[in-house]
């Protein structure tokens, strides 16, 4: 698994698509993943540091599972598959044990940012959706 961080988010309006940009937190490879704009704007305020007077889904999400004696670990994007990412929301629950929730890596990230917790992908997603910093692919 290669840790990442959120680089950039991109708005293409001519297209209609939302990119978020994820880096190598080490290296200098990109994956670039179209999300919805409703994750894309969960992601904006986060970072932006708004606070809403009423929790946003992936706000409410995290707060269940902290309520219920839950962490979230870290997020894993894990699989691509006709040129659809998966990913998962690794939950260690009030007991210890370690639970591998499948989630969109849209929400997987808003909820990364807001648990503060690492995002992971793996390799093989890297090695064959991956691009370097000069924008070429692997």
């Amino acid at each position: 698994m290669i840790e990442m961080i959120l680089a950039k988010i991109k708005i293409d309006e001519r297209r209609s698509e939302q990119v978020i940009v994820l880096k190598e937190k080490t290296g200098n490879r990109f994956l670039p993943v179209v999300i919805g704009i409703s994750e894309v704007q969960a992601i904006k305020l986060k970072l932006s540091g708004v606070e809403l007077p009423r929790p946003l889904t992936h706000d409410l999400l995290l707060s269940s599972i902290q309520k219920l004696g839950g962490v979230v670990k870290q997020i894993i994007i894990d699989n691509l598959e006709n040129n659809t990412f998966y990913a998962k929301l690794v939950v260690t629950d009030s007991k210890g044990a370690e639970v591998a929730i499948d989630a969109r890596p849209s929400d997987s990230i808003a909820i990364a940012l807001r648990a503060n917790c690492p995002i992971f992908i793996a390799e093989k997603v890297l090695d064959e959706a991956g691009l370097t910093e000069e924008g070429n692919g692997q």
